[in-house]
């Protein structure tokens, strides 16, 4: 199951000493506008080839612009044994409306 995790909550955790990684699934240009340091990017069209890059026994949270392809994302991730899979509700354009407030956003 794909859990769901709030832009804060993810925050705290990136701070703190639990660890969480982060996959950002936008597209490159995406990224150009805004980002989150942590984040290892790959896009959701080149995450079948690129899943041996993440490690399946460490929590992971997935990102987007809103969250639907971060879900996608998810799921497929689960079907490979993947067992801690978050979703951050409402995606990057969230986490810029609550967590990094001068981050740039777009439609």
């Amino acid at each position: 199951m794909v859990f769901d995790i709030s832009c804060e909550e993810l925050a705290s955790r990136l701070d703190d000493s639990t660890p969480i990684a982060l996959l950002d699934v936008r597209e490159d240009w995406e990224l150009e506008i805004c980002a989150i340091r942590q984040a290892l990017h790959i896009p959701l069209s080149e995450l079948s080839g690129r899943v041996d890059e993440l490690a399946p026994d460490v929590p992971l949270a997935i990102i987007c612009h809103h969250g639907v392809r971060s879900r996608h994302a998810g799921r497929f991730l689960e079907d490979r044994g993947f067992k801690e899979v978050f979703n951050v509700r409402g995606g990057i354009d969230a986490w810029a409306l609550e967590v990094e407030r001068d981050m740039s956003r777009y439609d």
